[in-house]
């Protein structure tokens, strides 16, 4: 094994580049040979590092049309595991990660790691509103803490509305082909909350895909496995990892560039090296 003080900068690379494709902790140790408290130290640097790298960067975002959603996981235990002395406390049980993507490039504008309440609401939507440099189009889910969260920190500046997705039946669990799968989506409802939102563009389908682009990158966000985080730390850690990855290195398909360059807060494809870099430069 390797310790943390002896990787070098092609190590800690390889760990990252591990990490940031969707390997446990665990895989990412039998892949490169370093200690698992090497690695989870790493991770913590590394998203430290990426968390200031994108509160520094990503401001003044020329997004037109923005759309947000909640993403849900746990820590230490599911919520009804989580024993009574930890009930209450946050980083035991449920966790949400409340995500802002911009529907043009693709960019995450924001996210936050926390609870589904207004507190966090509120505090999301001014992290949001302060980042964009002009007058957007805002869509999110039905969540209410969504409605008095975007008027204090927007005002009457922004066009906004809600998209409320109608769902049928879940999986019957009777019937092991279908027992995981998600009810199916009967219908949409739209309302127009503030200004003059353009119903065409009233969607929350590009949030809703990072979605399942953060389940497939980090191993923690895999449902039915044992791969959760233990602690919120190292989760909100991977987090900021995997978005500063998604920003600034990970070639998006359609756009055939990254969301930083094609919004203009980069003038070029990172690599994992430059990630690796940011580590001496916090």
């Amino acid at each position: 094994m390797v310790s943390m003080n002896k990787l070098s900068h092609e190590r800690r690379a390889q760990v990252i580049r591990c990490l940031v494709e969707g390997n446990s902790i665990n895989a990412t140790v039998r892949m490169t040979g370093a200690a698992k408290n090497t690695v989870l130290k790493l991770l913590v640097d590394v998203g430290e590092a990426c968390a200031k790298h994108h509160s520094r960067t990503v401001v003044q975002v020329p997004s037109r049309r923005i759309q947000c959603d909640e993403i849900w996981s746990f820590c230490y235990a599911k919520q009804k595991n989580v024993p009574l002395e930890k009930h209450g406390q946050f980083g035991y049980g449920n966790v949400w990660t409340w995500t802002a993507i911009d529907a043009d490039s693709k960019l995450c504008v924001s996210w936050l790691v926390g609870t589904r309440d207004a507190d966090d609401a509120l505090e999301f939507m001014d992290d949001v509103a302060r980042r964009l440099q002009y007058r957007v189009q805002l869509t999110t889910d039905g969540h209410k803490a969504y409605l008095s969260a975007v008027d204090e920190a927007f005002g009457a500046g922004i066009d906004y509305a809600v998209l409320i997705k109608l769902y049928g039946k879940h999986g019957d669990p009777e019937n092991p082909e279908t027992r995981y799968s998600p009810g199916v989506c009967t219908g949409i409802k739209t309302e127009l909350v503030s200004g003059l939102p353009d119903p065409l563009h009233i969607s929350t389908s590009y949030v809703e895909r990072q979605n399942l682009t953060m389940r497939m990158s980090m191993r923690r966000f895999t449902r039915l496995t044992n791969a959760f985080s233990k602690k919120v730390l190292n989760l909100s850690a991977a987090i900021a990892l995997h978005f500063v990855y998604y920003n600034f290195v990970r070639v998006h398909q359609t756009l055939k560039t990254t969301p930083a360059v094609a919004s203009g807060l980069a003038d070029h494809v990172w690599t994992i090296d430059e990630i690796v870099n940011l580590l001496d430069s916090n």
